[in-house]
């Protein structure tokens, strides 16, 4: 790599990982997306419910300070001096009576709250208790300090200034806190008050609690001195919310999960079935078991469109093979008629080389016809014992004399078609014994593959030469001598044997000590259970 070339950015982290996770089926993949897009959907609306729904209990807080202190502003809302109904001393003529003097009825505001203390002195003979949970009545203090723990709400002082501003009140120096509920004196005493009242009357041995809630206080300064100070409890939020959003969530779900489930089911199995045929048909040629057009219509298109490419395909194959051999046919014919007919040549090394033009052009016409039919075997898959094949095709090299050497084997037993296996072997073996004067050939089990190695002593390949040695009529050694190679097609043939059972072919100049090529390697793999 040059000073000026960058290397290609590697993807982070995240990246790597979000592609190992992510699925990569269809139907995981829509799912997937689909829940995400859910999550994120009901996330958003959680948050602005949660958002609405504060601001809404922020407003009526805000509301109840403001009615609070706008009343108790005005002399005519201001409440009464001095202590509590409750603590009270009855006098001696209006014991029992609830009312103005000479046991007038009262009118006014205050009407419905002593006809309410009536009621309940006729059923319990004492005050009513006061409702805490409604919060206590503005009072007037002298002064008004914020307390360690309480929490200053500027924001609710300022949406409350307005509202007072509007109905006359001044809020020159206001101040919004938020106070525990079990910190406030004026809470405690009138808990403590109400706690005695449920002992006498109602037999109830504690109050209901009120830990969860808090309290709000607004204090503005009277025009002639002193505080008015508001108080107002804020009930707790509501615990039922992060359910209703999960169940709301897992509805939501089940009714899109559900539907896009059944959608998916229609699309994603003629899919599989098209998906099916064609990798078949990938491995035979044989267009067998054509999937009927089936699902949406766009599916329906694409198997239509799928059989009846498959359907030309097997028409131009067929065309093919009708046309090779007759091609074969019309070849072998006169070149058979030839072969009795140089028998009538005198001169005997004419003879000669017009016999090996014959068996050239022979022996070529037979590797065509093979690298045709290879790729439509007409005999199935047998079982068969690849190491004695592979002994059995060393022997007749050894029987003709050449240089072929064997290593020990174990015994592998596997499917395959033993007539083409046989023919890639005598290429890779023929080719080792041409090129490279010596012919290594061993045979080796590795997890689930069973490989044939056949070593040369030769010169080897260039890497850039590799690639291009498999295609057709290329020759490693560049003459056309027929002496030195043959049509260039054995290599090619060879490969074509190791796609037809699922395995491969691969060559691998050997590296001596000092870094030279001393040879080329053919590494034949078949799968154990092709």
């Amino acid at each position: 790599m040059t000073d000026t070339e960058t290397p290609a950015p590697r993807p982070g982290l995240i990246a790597r990982t979000f592609t190992m996770l992510w699925p990569h089926s269809l139907r995981a993949q829509v799912m997937g997306a689909l829940a995400l897009a859910l999550l994120l959907a009901q996330g958003i609306g959680a948050a602005l419910l949660y958002r609405a729904q504060h601001e809404y209990r922020e407003e009526q807080v805000t509301h109840a300070l403001a009615i609070k202190l706008v009343m108790a502003s005005h002399d005519d809302f201001a409440p009464p001096p001095g202590p509590p109904p409750e603590d009270r001393a009855p006098d001696d003529q209006g014991a029992g009576k609830i009312g103005g003097k000479d046991g007038a009825k009262p009118t006014g505001p205050d009407r419905p709250q002593q006809d309410g203390e009536r009621r309940f002195r006729h059923f319990h003979h004492g005050p009513p208790p006061e409702d805490v949970s409604r919060g206590p009545r503005t009072e007037s203090v002298d002064h008004f300090a914020l307390q360690a723990f309480d929490r200053p709400r500027p924001e609710m002082a300022r949406r409350l200034s307005p509202m007072l501003t509007e109905q006359d009140v001044n809020p020159a120096g206001l101040i919004v806190c938020e106070r525990p509920l079990a910190k406030d004196p004026m809470i405690q005493q009138r808990m403590e008050r109400r706690a005695a009242l449920m002992r006498r009357h109602i037999n109830l041995p504690h109050p209901p609690p009120m830990e969860a809630s808090r309290l709000l206080i607004a204090a503005v300064p009277r025009p002639g001195g002193g505080w008015l100070v508001s108080r107002v409890v804020v009930s707790p939020d509501d615990p039922w919310l992060p359910f209703t959003l999960i169940a709301q969530t897992l509805f939501i779900y089940l009714v899109l999960v559900g539907t896009m489930a059944v959608i998916l089911r229609r699309i994603i199995r003629p899919l599989a079935a098209l998906t099916a045929q064609v990798e078949q048909f990938a491995e035979t040629r044989v267009a067998t078991n054509q999937v009927a057009p089936q699902g949406p219509h766009d599916i329906r298109r694409l198997i239509a469109a799928q059989n009846a490419m498959e359907d030309r395909i097997i028409a131009l194959i067929n065309e093919k093979d009708v046309m090779l051999g007759a091609i074969g046919h019309d070849l072998k014919t006169p070149l058979a008629a030839l072969r009795v007919r140089i028998e009538c040549v005198e001169d005997d090394n004419e003879r000669l080389r017009m016999a090996q033009t014959i068996e050239e052009i022979t022996r070529s016409l037979d590797d065509i016809l093979s690298l045709a039919r290879v790729g439509r075997p007409s005999e199935p898959l047998e079982t068969n014992e690849l190491s004695a094949l592979v002994a059995s095709v060393v022997e007749d090299y050894e029987d003709m004399g050449e240089p072929v050497e064997l290593d020990d084997m174990p015994r592998i037993v596997l499917p395959l078609r033993a007539v083409w296996v046989r023919r890639a072997l005598q290429n890779l073996i023929s080719n080792a014994v041409r090129y490279g004067t010596v012919a290594h050939v061993s045979l080796t089990r590795e997890d689930d593959w069973a490989v044939v190695r056949i070593a040369d002593q030769g010169p080897g390949i260039p890497e850039s030469q590799i690639a291009r040695m498999f295609e057709p009529f290329t020759r490693g050694e560049p003459s056309r001598n027929t002496h030195t190679g043959g049509a260039g097609l054995g290599l090619t043939l060879a490969r074509a044997i190791a796609d037809q059972h699922g395995g491969t072919l691969s060559l691998a100049n050997q590296i001596g000590g000092d870094g030279g090529i001393v040879g080329l390697v053919a590494e034949l793999r078949l799968p154990l259970g092709a």
